[in-house]
C-alpha cells in the first residue's frame, strides 16, 4: 500500500460517518465517467469507448444485443471478450445511453 493510501486509511478512522459520506461524494465526482474495463483513446476506433485490451466498441456490442444476440453469442463471436467485459459494457450503456444511441445511428448511416 502506498504512503498516500496509508495516510487516507488513518484519516478515515478519525472521520465521522457524515464526513465519510461527503468524502465518498467527492471521490465519485472526481472519478466522473470512469468505467472499469471501458476506455476511450483518441487514436483507437475514433475515440469511441471500447472494451480494454480490444478494439471492440461498446456500441457494436449493444447493437448486436438489440438485434437479438445473446451474451453467449457475443462471447463466441468475440473470443477475446470475457463475461465481465460484457457486464462492464452494459453498465456503460445504462449510464451513457444517449451517447451509445448516437454512435449506433452514426455508424448505421456510414
Amino acid at each position: 500500500m502506498s504512503g498516500a493510501l496509508r495516510e487516507v486509511e488513518k484519516l478515515l478512522s478519525l472521520m465521522t460517518r457524515s464526513e465519510k459520506a461527503q468524502l465518498l461524494q467527492w471521490v465519485v465526482r472526481d472519478l466522473g465517467d470512469a468505467f472499469p474495463g471501458i476506455e476511450s483513446s483518441p487514436g483507437v476506433c475514433g475515440g469511441e469507448p471500447c472494451i480494454v485490451r480490444t478494439r471492440i466498441p461498446v456500441w457494436v456490442l449493444e447493437q448486436a444485443r438489440r438485434l437479438g444476440a445473446s451474451e453467449a453469442d457475443l462471447l463466441r463471436c468475440y473470443p477475446t471478450l470475457r463475461a465481465q467485459d460484457l457486464a462492464n459494457a452494459w453498465a456503460y450503456v445504462r449510464s451513457h445511453g444517449d451517447e451509445i444511441d448516437q454512435q449506433i445511428r452514426e455508424n448505421e448511416a456510414a
